[in-house]
């Protein structure tokens, strides 16, 4: 009989990181795969990225609204609760033997507690890690707490999941899910990108993301309009600007963004989602890459293309010497960029593994079997 095996995603950049992984699972004959889409992949202000999902051939089972047009923290737990009441009427039908939550965003925190209520055995992806300027730090590590196996991306980060408390047999190192990718997916050249676009990319360019930061004093309007007056600097490079993430704050960058592209046409395009091919394409042929996404820590350095990390968002997470990591300052921002573009900043080894983590997030579903009692493993020597 196949295992039924849910996969979760609330984010353009979740399911880039997931998609190697959701392939594999569609094409193992022991293995039916159930896809859950919601948040941001339904708003048409974020991109209607579910249609993406469908594009690349995959079959979504169940689409839940959770999204309010809200900006604030009372609408993202609101949204929360959305979620709660959606996912359990979508897991009740369809009944799945695991499902697997990636990360740290509210949207997962609301599917953990869902499936733990339900005795369906939750696999996460990127527990232990550490971003202390955002709350998806704390909802990380209640993420791993509710969950039953653990794929972690750095020997250290299993540790720390072991350190919570989880059974040491139920935590492997698999390495980051989303370096598939560099195996895995033909990547477009400078000028196929160009096309893709409908942009001239005619000069060295900058890929800039900037997510709002949901915990430290970073408010989201100053410190972007600080970045922005960074990449003023440099005029002599174009600028492809992605959205943010549906956070507090974040349509309020979404609306500088627009107009910052729009004061600036044939320097800066801004681009609601780029899709995870467009993306790493544009991330392969950077001069530099810029903001407060993890991809700049995790995915970024594979491609030997530096770093600079911005404010406090990312802030405790282990990094490569590619990753330059900077004040929420306009000039300590561009004194960064411009060590990036001069070769100032060492290249050096990426922590987070080399690429082939689905093959073993696959075998630790095969051999999943699920007791909902879950033993607090004490580590050797604590003192009780």
């Amino acid at each position: 009989m196949q295992k039924k095996v849910a996969v979760f995603t609330g984010t353009r950049a979740e399911y880039g990181l997931l998609y190697w992984l959701l392939h594999d699972i569609n094409a193992d004959s022991e293995l039916q795969l159930q896809l859950l889409v919601t948040g941001s992949h339904l708003s048409p202000e974020f991109g209607n990225t579910y249609q993406q999902i469908i594009a690349d051939g995959f079959d979504i089972n169940e689409k839940i609204e959770i999204l309010l047009s809200s900006d604030s923290n009372v609408g993202t737990v609101k949204s929360m609760g959305l979620a709660m009441i959606g996912l359990a009427d979508s897991l009740s039908r369809l009944q799945p033997d695991v499902m697997i939550l990636l990360g740290d965003r509210f949207e997962a925190l609301a599917a953990a507690q869902t499936a733990m209520l339900m005795k369906i055995p939750v696999l996460h992806l990127h527990g232990g890690e550490i971003t202390e300027g955002a709350t998806d730090d704390a909802i990380r590590h209640a993420i791993t707490k509710l969950s039953y196996l653990h794929a972690t991306s750095t020997e250290a980060y299993r540790q720390r999941v072991i350190q919570l408390g989880e059974s040491p047999e139920r935590v492997k190192n698999v390495g980051a899910i989303g370096l598939d990718h560099l195996a895995r997916t033909r990547l477009l050249s400078k000028a196929q990108l160009a096309e893709a676009l409908a942009f001239k990319l005619d000069q060295p360019y900058f890929v800039v993301t900037y997510h709002p930061v949901t915990l430290a004093e970073e408010p989201p309007l100053a410190s972007f309009n600080a970045l922005l007056s960074a990449l003023d600097q440099f005029k002599q490079y174009q600028i492809i600007l992605t959205y943010p993430n549906a956070d507090e704050g974040g349509r309020q960058i979404i609306e500088r963004l627009i107009s910052y592209a729009a004061e600036q046409p044939d320097r800066v395009l801004a681009v609601s989602s780029l899709g995870q091919l467009r993306y790493l394409s544009a991330v392969k042929h950077a001069a530099a890459v810029i903001g407060n996404s993890s991809s700049g820590i995790i995915e970024v350095p594979a491609f030997k293309v530096p770093t600079v990390n911005v404010g406090t968002r990312q802030q405790g997470r282990l990094a490569a010497p590619s990753v330059k990591h900077c004040r929420m300052d306009t000039s300590d921002i561009a004194a960064c960029i411009e060590q990036a573009v001069s070769d100032a900043i060492p290249v050096g080894d990426n922590p987070y593994g080399q690429g082939n983590a689905s093959a073993k997030i696959i075998y630790m579903i095969k051999q999943l079997q699920f007791n909902p009692v879950k033993h607090f493993f004490d580590l050797p020597g604590a003192k009780l």
